[in-house]
């Protein structure tokens, strides 16, 4: 268009204007799965921004031995079939984290089952984990793999077990075994709030128990695959302590901390806290850096963490950062700000790492514990 490619048109649309306050109030009118599935038809036909690098250098960084751009990440949900890849990495991502996937296709659980808390820019959901299997899914990433031109930045892949398996463990291992050729990483998330029973995986020997199915099988078939595995905030002193023994005498390489949480603040209108489901959104920044920052301590900073819940700029990813998350996921900004937000986070997480002298983003990580 006018002698500008799709990179150069949205670098212009960066500095003159974010079109999204305009387009939100139409998709706010919409039920917000519907938004959704029409956002990703959207992208679908390539409508979505078009960011690919390079980045600011000071943000580039070395992770459980795979690279990334920069640190921030799209967190798992959004992408949760494998068909968006190469739009998701577009917004300017460092690395995206696609699925949950389950071995077995399932619908997840009856709509309505997404909520918009405008007032405190959060979500509640209870998908329940809705796939299309991990067969179909698989395909769709084989399809991706064989693309032409396809982004290269890191792919994180989500992995689950199906609501009515009779065996937990075995289900975590098909799906890692359909999966570790397309991924940089694989997290084996046990801490969803709306699969009945999951986050009882997270009690110390049932933990321990999966983690051993999955990192077994990992060293046979992809040896320097990282498994990393996702937590709750929601846990009391004791459970944080078991989940950081049992993490420390495993073979895997990191965590992400945290899912979403089943708590409702007096920032949550009684007529939607009454929902069920998991809230995301800046109510969980708290929590979530809270127990990162106690597990970065737990851990002696030796286990990477990845930090998820409620960042919305480049401060509140910086935050993350000191408390000990070597990367940081976003997800509910992204409903709120728009794609844009992306691009403005790692901009601000710049200008806060040189204003505090740091050279680069991995000299920061865990910093509140070093001063």
């Amino acid at each position: 268009m006018f002698g500008l490619d799709k990179v150069d048109l949205w670098k212009w649309v960066d500095k003159l204007g974010d079109p999204y306050p305009l387009i939100r109030p139409f998709l706010f009118m919409l039920d917000p799965e519907d938004a959704h599935e029409l956002t990703l038809k959207m992208l679908g036909f390539g409508l979505g921004p078009h960011f690919f690098g390079p980045d600011d250098e000071i943000l580039k960084s070395t992770v459980f031995g795979v690279t990334f751009p920069n640190p921030i990440c799209l967190a798992a949900g959004l992408d949760k079939q494998a068909t968006r890849i190469d739009a998701f990495m577009g917004f300017g991502f460092g690395s995206i984290e696609i699925g949950t996937v389950v071995p077995l296709p399932q619908i997840g659980n009856p709509r309505p089952r997404m909520f918009r808390v405008a007032g405190a820019k959060a979500l509640i959901n209870r998908f329940g984990m809705n796939s299309v299997g991990v067969k179909v899914f698989t395909e769709h990433l084989e399809a991706w793999h064989k693309k032409k031109g396809r982004t290269t930045n890191p792919l994180g892949i989500n992995i689950s077990k199906n609501k009515d398996t009779t065996d937990d463990v075995a289900d975590y291992i098909t799906c890692f075994e359909k999966v570790a050729a397309y991924a940089h990483y694989v997290t084996i998330n046990i801490s969803s709030p709306n699969t009945p029973g999951l986050r009882g995986l997270q009690e110390r020997e049932r933990m321990a128990e999966v983690l051993k199915g999955v990192t077994d099988a990992r060293d046979r078939l992809a040896p320097n695959l990282p498994v990393l595995v996702k937590i709750a905030p929601d846990l009391t002193d004791e459970q944080q302590a078991d989940i950081a023994a049992v993490v420390k005498e495993s073979k895997i390489q990191g965590l992400v901390v945290s899912n979403t949480t089943l708590a409702r603040p007096s920032t949550i209108p009684d007529d939607l806290a009454k929902e069920d489901g998991g809230l995301s959104g800046p109510p969980l920044f708290g929590p979530s850096t809270r127990l990162l920052s106690t597990m970065y301590k737990s851990t002696e900073g030796k286990i990477p963490l990845i930090g998820c819940g409620g960042v919305s700029s480049g401060e509140d990813a910086y935050l993350k950062i000191r408390a000990g998350a070597s990367l940081v996921q976003v997800y509910t900004a992204l409903i709120f700000e728009g794609p844009l937000v992306v691009q403005r986070i790692k901009r601000e997480l710049a200008q806060c790492l040189r204003r505090d002298g740091f050279a680069n983003v991995s000299e920061a990580i865990g910093a509140d514990h070093k001063a």
